[in-house]
């Protein structure tokens, strides 16, 4: 089972020198996924969590491929796929990773952000049935042009987003559940890869919440819940250390310093 990390690229702490850092400690490490997630305009609802400076994806990666190993991954968890036409996407992302050497994976969901549907004038409540088309068309796409395909993880947890990951993904890529829920989601549909993003929180006592997100909790519950995830058959796992507050952006070494404890531990067991 590969590791990756979610990195923040966005907030006010970030900067092309972070973001340079954060490709050097992730692979440092021995990671093999980066990530990167997806807003295009800042709202307002977007901008309590996620606020400018806002790095687009496609153009980080693109420029983070060029200085970093050619051994680490790089994706987008997740890109809103409603947001841009489908063959746009489609053009980019097959580019992307043909350019990177074949490291880039396509992370795509529905979103969220009310206010930025309304922002860029897509229709809020159409998000899924575009999602779908969307997909569809892309695979369309890259097969009428024999071009190469990035790995299509589809995020979201809803009954549609699950028929939507068994139908146009090569994995499900759920954001941030308990180990309960992705135990009962795997049991009782059959999908075509599973690649869990999970928090990344680690604390000095173990959390006793019946619900405990997986990835939050001791070191001890960290482990055993990545553990518990390759027995699921997860080929990666994301871990994900921004907790929603912007502020933590200012202060990279933070995280740095837990994903170095989980991967020292990894190795261990592994």
């Amino acid at each position: 089972m590969q590791l990756g990390v979610n990195v923040p690229n966005f907030g006010p702490g970030t900067d092309p020198g972070v973001l340079r850092a954060w490709a050097r400690v992730v692979s440092g490490l021995g990671f093999d996924l980066l990530m990167v997630s997806d807003h295009v305009a800042v709202t307002p609802d977007v901008a309590e969590r996620y606020p400018e400076p806002f790095y687009d994806p496609f153009t980080t990666l693109s420029w983070l491929a060029g200085i970093s190993d050619g051994g680490l991954r790089l994706g987008t968890t997740v890109l809103v796929l409603p947001y841009r036409h489908p063959l746009l996407v489609a053009r980019m992302a097959s580019n992307l990773h043909q350019l990177s050497g074949g490291r880039f994976v396509l992370g795509v969901g529905v979103g969220w952000a009310r206010q930025e549907f309304d922002a860029l004038g897509v229709p809020y409540r159409a998000r899924g049935r575009l999602t779908d088309e969307y997909l569809g068309v892309m695979r369309e796409a890259w097969r009428a042009e024999d071009s190469a395909a990035p790995a299509v993880w589809v995020g979201g947890h809803s009954a549609a987003a699950i028929r939507r990951a068994a139908a146009f993904g090569d994995a499900w890529h759920p954001l941030r559940l308990p180990m309960t829920r992705m135990r009962s989601v795997l049991a009782d549909n059959a999908l075509p890869g599973f690649a869990p993003r999970i928090a990344l929180r680690q604390t000095d006592a173990p959390v006793r919440e019946a619900e405990r997100p997986a990835g939050v909790g001791d070191l001890e519950q960290i482990m055993g819940d990545l553990g518990e995830l390759r027995e699921l058959g997860a080929e990666t796992v994301v871990l994900d250390p921004y907790h929603g507050d912007p502020a933590q952006t200012h202060h990279p070494e933070t995280a740095w310093r837990a994903l170095a404890a989980v991967t020292e531990q990894w190795r261990t067991e592994s």
